[in-house]
């Protein structure tokens, strides 16, 4: 070995100490940063509850401890969030969106408003998996289901077709013989829950159990509102003789029909990035999610607020979209596009 390499050799070797310790004390990614968390429904519903209480808790278990600041965006049944998540948010980690639980599955279902691919999206987890209701007021005259399969009920919505508030009734209706008429082009959950209140309008179907306990204990309390239809794959415990929409199917195309347009319950208050965030920021976030999960605070405040917490990981929301998209065929995304668009 020459004089120059051995000089070049020592040289290389007293650097490499500096330059580890150098990549070990660089600061987090996310010290001194916010992030953004985008809500895609109005102030005081559930998507609001659920991202308002993430944000208070999340940042901690973050490295750099940055501050989470919930913004909401309203517009399209949460589409307006999803296709800005898509199409211009930063791909850096430093913006998420509470979004809409039929996010990744409007594209699927053919509606044309959904500017995305609904697999692109990375989703850190759920804060719940969800089971939806449809209620009436207790002055309707609209006690059951079989009420509203014999009787008109007008339901409220919001502006667009991708919400629960319209598409649970319009399958009802389309697949079952139900009488619902939906009325749209409220602003949130929160505005048809007052409309119903001030009797604008008799019932709202597609609202998460959980909300009803957490916002509105008096319906329960007091007897307030008729519990119709729970919409998921499997009833809620606290539900056991109020009907599940899937036991309605009366064959295998029925059934996989309801699967492509309920599976969504299971994630039922996504936390999603846009497309194209590094897989470390993500990797990152998820492992923060699944601890907020389980923090003591997080839960101590969930129950004063009388969340459920049935946190489901970004992993599994990935899987259960994964298994959606292969296992729906061509034919059955149509015939769920026609029951509920």
């Amino acid at each position: 070995m020459g004089l120059a390499t051995r000089v070049m050799t020592v040289t290389l070797l007293a650097l490499a100490p500096l330059s580890a310790a150098s990549a070990q004390s660089s600061p987090p990614f996310y010290q001194g940063k916010q992030i953004e968390l985008d809500i895609n429904s109005s102030v005081g519903g559930g998507y609001d509850l659920y991202a308002r209480l993430l944000a208070r808790h999340m940042g901690k278990h973050i490295p750099g401890d940055p501050t989470i600041v919930p913004k909401n965006m309203v517009g399209a049944s949460g589409l307006r969030l999803a296709n800005w998540l898509a199409s211009a948010a930063p791909r850096d980690g430093t913006v998420m969106g509470a979004v809409s639980r039929a996010t990744a599955f409007e594209p699927l279902l053919g509606n044309a408003a959904a500017q995305y691919d609904g697999t692109k999206f990375a989703f850190i987890g759920s804060g719940n998996d969800e089971v939806s209701v449809c209620v009436t007021w207790h002055t309707s005259g609209v006690a059951t289901f079989a009420d509203a399969l014999a009787r008109d009920v007008t339901v409220g919505a919001s502006g667009g077709i991708g919400d629960d508030t319209y598409q649970f009734p319009a399958v009802l209706d389309r697949m079952f013989g139900a009488k619902f008429k939906i009325v749209r082009g409220y602003p949130g959950g929160n505005e048809i829950n007052l409309a119903m209140e001030r009797g604008e309008v008799q019932g709202r179907c597609g609202i998460p159990w959980s909300t009803v306990k957490a916002a509105r204990p008096d319906w329960i309390d007091d007897k307030k509102v008729n519990f119709l239809m729970q919409f998921s794959l499997a009833k809620h415990p606290d539900l056991p003789n109020v009907p599940l929409v899937t036991d309605l199917a009366k064959n295998d195309e029925q059934r996989k029909i309801l699967r492509l347009i309920f599976g969504r319950q299971i994630m039922g208050r996504p936390f999603a990035l846009p497309p194209g965030v590094p897989a470390e920021r993500i990797a990152e976030l998820r492992e923060a999610f699944d601890a907020t999960m389980v923090d003591k605070d997080y839960l101590a405040d969930a129950a004063k607020m009388k969340l459920e917490v049935k946190p489901v990981s970004g992993e599994q929301i990935e899987h259960l979209i994964d298994d959606i998209y292969k296992s729906t065929s061509p034919a059955i995304a149509r015939e769920a596009n026609e029951m509920v668009k």
